[in-house]
């Protein structure tokens, strides 16, 4: 059971709205967020397999100008602890993506996934019942058909409203690897999922088929070099898609020139510096995430320490490199030790494709803007975010004197860090996810 307390910190400037678990566990950390096409609905996945939706309340006649906050509209739990007795191995709950799919009529739909399994759900809001049934009473029982004398109608009645989330379809046993990500292509009718090895296409009506349309698993796993980290479909274009590697590579490709894109059509990888050469190199090339601009003009990628945009006509280098934590390069060996050099950073665009927005450790997310090539540090804490204050950037020192606005590099917390992030489609919203806190920031409201 979470608690969820409110008030508001926020962004570049303030009001909103954060969302925490006091009774803080390993289930409630939160592993993806995602807002849906119109930005109207927020949904969270958690490691304990449960989704979260947050719907915007509607503006108030008598406050025009002050902006809905989002709260609590559906909670459900989508995935369950699995154990795949032929391989002795547990499948965890954990929601690894959430991907919306666009409104089509009242209900809405999402796809959530595990390692393993996607599902799709619909979630629905229910405000009247059915009463008056000839076979059932009002319990629910089956009545005898010898009492039965008169036939009724049945009527809809008034009722609380309550919001329903229902699995509609159940698409497994396509994946022997871990799932890592999800997309809904744009014609609405097919969705891939990508593990390690393999992107399979799936058609959203048919749970028992998909097709293999990248397979880079080598006859033999000893030859092995480079696993799939992220794949994403391209917005408007449907039969292009882009795939990301360990490698720092991304391939695209076009599903009309063969049913198994064995081939790219495109090839992006930016040629290593050699004077920045080290036994950490590869590792930190790794791609943690790639995401189409709205546009479908620009791809960005982030890795461990950088976030870079390509444009799709120019393979050769990227078109802009942004350092998100350029002052970890000399951390790198103690970062390798506990593990967190191998952690996956998502990042994302806002809705004009002018700032990108990524997360770095001690609950610090960066903002480029791609305009003015300024950059900022904020906090998503709770000691940093007062009612309506506004959120001031950080700085991080790098040895020589600090000053008193400046935290230093040594003092930075690794275990806090924001992996997960969502802007909202249309407006200057985002969603931070720092460990089982989700803060909500908007832009300031004159």
């Amino acid at each position: 059971m979470k608690c969820f307390s409110r008030y508001l910190p926020y962004l570049f400037r303030p009001p909103s709205t954060i969302l925490s678990s006091s009774c803080h566990t390993e289930a409630d950390i939160i592993s993806t967020v995602e807002f849906n096409s119109t930005g109207e609905l927020l949904a969270t996945g958690d490691k304990g397999g449960r989704v979260v939706v947050f719907q915007r309340e509607q503006e108030s006649k008598s406050q025009p100008h002050r902006r809905g906050e989002y709260n609590v509209y559906s909670t459900f739990q989508s995935h369950e602890p699995e154990f795949d007795y032929l391989k002795s191995l547990e499948i965890e709950e954990k929601i690894n993506k959430i991907r919306w799919l666009p409104q089509q009529n009242a209900a809405y739909f999402l796809l959530s996934t595990n390692d393993k399994t996607v599902k799709l759900w619909k979630v629905s809001e229910r405000d009247k019942r059915p009463e008056g049934y000839n076979l059932k009473d009002e319990e629910g029982r089956i009545r005898n058909p010898a009492t039965i004398t008169s036939l009724r109608v049945p009527v809809l009645r008034p009722m609380d409203l309550m919001v329903e989330a229902t699995p509609r379809r159940v698409f497994s046993n396509a994946h022997t690897y871990h799932i890592n990500s999800i997309s809904v292509n744009s014609d609405y009718e097919t969705y891939m999922s990508t593990d390690d090895l393999r992107v399979n296409l799936w058609n959203l009506e048919i749970t028992n088929r998909s097709f293999n349309i990248v397979d880079i698993k080598p006859a033999n796993m000893e030859e092995l070099t480079e696993v799939i980290t992220a794949a994403e479909f391209h917005p408007h274009h449907c039969n292009t898609f882009v795939y990301s590697s360990s490698k720092g590579s991304i391939r695209l490709c076009d599903m009309r020139a063969s049913a198994l894109c064995d081939n790219h059509s495109k090839f992006f990888e930016e040629p290593e510096d050699p004077s920045n050469r080290s036994f950490f190199s590869e590792i930190i090339s790794s791609i943690s995430d790639v995401k189409f601009s709205h546009s479908g003009r620009y791809l960005m990628t982030r890795d461990y320490l950088t976030v870079k945009v390509w444009d799709l006509n120019m393979e050769s280098k990227p078109l802009e490199t942004y350092q998100v934590h350029e002052y970890l390069r000399s951390k790198l060996c103690s970062l390798y030790e506990n593990d967190c050099i191998f952690d996956k950073f998502e990042c994302v665009w806002n809705g004009a494709d002018s700032v990108i927005m990524t997360g770095s450790y001690n609950n610090f997310f960066r903002m480029f803007d791609r305009n003015t090539k300024r950059d900022v540090t904020l906090e998503a804490s709770r000691e940093s975010s007062k009612p309506r204050a506004v959120l001031k950037p950080r700085r991080v020192c790098v040895g020589g004197k600090r000053r008193k606005d400046e935290i230093s590099v040594d003092s930075l917390d690794f275990s806090k860090k924001i992996l997960h992030t969502a802007w909202h489609p249309a407006e200057n919203i985002i969603a931070v996810a720092a460990t089982n806190n989700l803060y909500i920031f908007q832009d300031k409201v004159n």
